[in-house]
This record gives structure tokens, C-alpha cells and sequence, in this order.
């Protein structure tokens, strides 16, 4: 059993911080404690949890500064991204405080009396957060769940607990009530799987591996508890030759690069029709030579490093030696870096081309016509993001429609969003995050009948 973990900052390996390891019999004690507050929460005016969660969101608003130093330091993030993270948090809280006096049920007309539905809190969540996104990515699960009456359990990964363990004082600090929102570092096996399996627990969110994933849901199972699972991703970024191809080719390398590429939705898959596939990288690598790999904090970078040597390690096994390639610069010396790294040689179906790599590795691969484009990207096990360029508005619904993915774009990379749903298709997921009916995934339907018959 691991009592401690080490944070380690990515980009120099110096150790930032020293987290105790939550226990089991500490998990037993924490959702007990976080029963006891969501009684208390429920039973506030939701005017009254609405304006506490608005307090938290301005304490978050306050806090940006330091949160996003935080996360450079214990996740290597570059310090433009940990910024726009933590006001990620801060929106979040205020958009899940939005819905807090609008979460009723419906009234369903029967005959001899009246019928009602009650959307009623779980109880206690518990919230399984990932290492790439730590702080929005929680916020994804803690702020609808807090909104809807219930107390949160929130495990963050063991390489970066700190802005967690901060957001959870901020808070406290504001108002909430105490063990309401509780964090509890440790590892995935022993705190996490407590977490999972403890019958006072009514509801587990989950970001992380498809692998992990599959394990959680089956523990679930075992006790029909509810579940949320955000995993892996391959997604494609199809590129159409009507399509605007300056503004594909500058849009694609942040489209996988974005966080060193460790990000489920990163478009490592770049389709591109073949009579445009020459003009294409031609663009392309300057656009890649472009981006400024380097110190985090620095204001210029565009990348940072990866989050551990086993991730470097992991990224390093999927680019075969002499592989043809378009390279970006990395620096060397301390820290877990790696090069912007397009291939061009790969095979459809080879590993680096088709698996989850989770680091800033893409293939580029030339499709025929449409019909090639939707097969290319349905030709894998996962169904998350894409991204689609075209001038055609016909062709954009057409392939919109034809692949599976659950999070598309068209004419930009980004398809996330607080305030429109979040999830996957295949095994990249079950069920969805954000968007208007967040709230509602962390809430019981009661049905009432009234009689009105004399």
C-alpha cells in the first residue's frame, strides 16, 4: 500500500509537492461524512445553493492566478492553457448555479387525478478526475452534481492532486458546507476502487482509459450503480480538397498538439482527400516547425512536456525508427519532452495509426472521396471527436451524420463546450457531460400519482 505520493513538475522533474495516499478505511469515513452534508445541502433553499456556488465560482475567479501556476507546475501545462482551465472552473460553477432553480420535473396528464415527476438528488458522487485536464475535467462532474443536491467525492490523480486539494479549500472557505466536496488523492487502485465499490456511494464519474474504464463498469454492475465513463479517442480531422486548405493545414497541428496530446479528443487521424494531400503538407510543416516547445510558464510556448517519464516512454514505442516524418524541436536535458511528430508513412491499420497514443504523435493518411473519408473514420474502436473541413454545407451534414463520433466539428478543431453535451460513441464513453441537462445526470425521477377522485 502506497502512503505518499510525489508530484513531480513534467518539465524539470523537481519534486513540487508530497501528498498523503487516502485509505480505504479513510474513503469508508469520507462518504459517510459526505452523507451526513448532503442532507444538509438538500435541504437549503435551492436560492440559498445557488448562491453558494456562485461565492465558489468568484473564489475560483480570484484564484486563476494561482491555480493556473499550480497546474504548470504539477501537470506542465503551458500557462495560457492552466489559465483558460481554471476559468473553465469558474464558468462551470456559474452555468451548474444557473440550473439549480430550474430543476423541476414535469406534470403528465393521466386520467382520475394528477401525476408529477421529482428529479431528486443521488447522495454522494464520487468523481474520478484524469492527469491531462485535472482541473476542468473535475469540474465537469463536481460542479452539476454539486448543483443538483448532492455531496462530492473527488479522486484526482495521483500526479497532480494539488489544484484539486485547492478547489476544495476555496470551497470551504466560501461556504459550502464542510464534507460536502471532499477530495481524496491516492492511487487508483486502493482509493479509487474504494470509492467505486462503497454501497454509500450512489454514483461514479469516471475520465481515464477505456482499459480502466471497462473495469469500473463492470464493479459497478455488481451493485447497479449509476456510471459515467469519459474514454479514449482516435479522432480524425478530414480534410475535404474544397475545403480551405491554408486554414486546415494552420488549424491542424494545436488540433493534436494542444497539451502535448495527451487529450481524448486530440484529432490524431489527419484525413486529407488525395488530389489535396501533396499541397496539404506542404503547408502543414512549417505550421508544425511553427510550434514553440519549451518551458511552460513562458508566456510564447504553445507545449509543454508530457506528464511522466512512463508516458514519454509509452509515446516514444508508437514512432518506429526511421520513420518518415514531419518534426517540430523539443528541448533536451531534464524533463519529459517529446517533438511534434507528423508520420507520413504509416499504415491504416497499424498501432500508431489506430490505438490511443496520448502524446503529440499524428499520422497523416489520403482518402479517395467521401464514402473513403467516412470509412477511414469509422475504422476504429473509438468514437469521440472529429473534425471535418469543407466549403460543401451538404457534404458537412452528410459526414457529420456518417461518423461515429459523438463530438464534431466543422471548419475548426474544437468541439467542446460547457454549455452543449459531452460524450462518446463505441468504447470512448456511456452517457454525456455539460451541457443544458448536466444536472439531471445527477438526479433520481420520481413518479407521483394523486388521486382526485372523491
Amino acid at each position: 500500500m502506497t502512503t505518499e505520493h510525489q508530484v513531480l513538475n513534467p518539465a524539470t522533474e523537481e519534486v513540487v509537492a508530497i501528498v498523503p495516499a487516502t485509505t480505504a478505511a479513510e474513503v469508508d469515513t469520507a462518504v459517510r461524512r459526505a452523507a451526513a452534508a448532503q442532507r444538509i445541502w438538500a435541504a437549503m433553499a435551492p436560492a440559498d445553493r445557488a448562491r453558494l456556488l456562485r461565492r465558489f465560482a468568484a473564489a475560483v475567479d480570484e484564484h486563476i492566478e494561482e491555480l493556473a501556476r499550480l497546474e504548470v507546475r504539477e501537470a506542465g501545462h503551458t500557462l495560457a492553457n492552466a489559465r483558460w482551465e481554471a476559468g473553465n472552473v469558474r464558468d462551470l460553477l456559474e452555468f451548474a448555479a444557473g440550473g439549480v432553480e430550474r430543476l423541476s420535473g414535469r406534470q403528465i396528464p393521466v386520467p382520475g387525478g394528477i401525476d408529477l415527476t421529482l428529479l431528486e438528488p443521488l447522495g454522494v458522487v464520487g468523481v474520478i478526475a484524469p492527469w491531462n485536464f485535472p482541473m476542468p475535467i473535475a469540474a465537469w462532474g463536481v460542479a452539476p452534481a454539486l448543483a443538483a443536491g448532492n455531496a462530492v467525492l473527488l479522486k484526482p490523480a495521483e500526479t497532480t492532486p494539488l489544484t484539486a486539494l485547492r478547489l476544495a479549500r476555496l470551497a470551504l472557505e466560501e461556504g459550502l458546507p464542510e464534507h460536502l466536496f471532499q477530495v481524496l488523492p491516492g492511487a487508483g487502485a486502493e482509493t479509487g476502487n474504494a470509492l467505486v465499490e462503497h454501497p454509500g456511494v450512489a454514483k461514479i464519474v469516471f475520465t481515464g482509459s477505456t482499459r480502466v474504464g471497462k473495469q469500473i463498469m463492470a464493479r459497478c454492475a455488481e451493485r447497479v450503480k449509476r456510471l459515467t465513463l469519459e474514454l479514449g479517442g482516435k479522432s480524425p480531422n478530414i480534410v475535404f480538397a474544397d475545403a480551405d486548405i491554408e486554414a486546415a493545414a494552420a488549424a491542424a497541428p494545436m488540433a493534436f498538439l494542444d497539451n502535448a496530446g495527451q487529450d481524448c479528443c486530440a484529432r490524431t487521424r489527419i484525413l486529407v482527400q488525395r488530389s489535396a494531400y501533396d499541397r496539404f503538407l506542404e503547408l502543414l510543416a512549417p505550421a508544425v516547425a511553427s510550434v514553440v516547445v519549451g518551458d511552460p510558464s513562458d508566456e510564447k510556448t504553445g507545449m509543454g512536456p508530457l506528464i511522466s517519464r512512463a508516458q514519454l516512454e509509452r509515446v516514444r514505442s508508437y514512432v518506429p525508427e526511421g520513420a518518415t516524418a514531419i518534426r517540430g524541436g523539443a528541448p533536451e536535458g531534464p524533463g519529459f519532452w517529446f517533438p511534434p511528430t507528423v508520420l507520413t508513412d504509416a499504415r491504416p491499420d497499424s498501432p500508431v495509426a489506430t490505438e490511443e497514443v496520448f502524446g503529440p504523435v499524428a499520422v497523416v493518411l489520403p482518402f479517395e472521396d467521401e464514402a473513403d473519408a467516412v470509412r477511414l473514420a469509422n475504422a476504429t474502436e473509438y468514437g469521440l471527436a472529429g473534425s471535418i473541413w469543407t466549403r460543401d454545407v451538404g457534404r458537412a451534414l452528410r459526414v457529420s451524420q456518417a461518423v461515429q463520433a459523438g463530438n464534431l466539428s466543422v471548419n475548426s478543431h474544437s468541439s467542446v463546450r460547457y454549455w452543449t453535451p459531452f460524450g462518446g460513441y463505441k468504447q470512448s464513453g456511456l452517457g454525456r457531460e455539460l451541457g443544458p441537462d448536466a444536472l439531471t445526470a445527477f438526479t433520481e425521477t420520481k413518479n407521483v400519482f394523486i388521486s382526485t377522485e372523491a
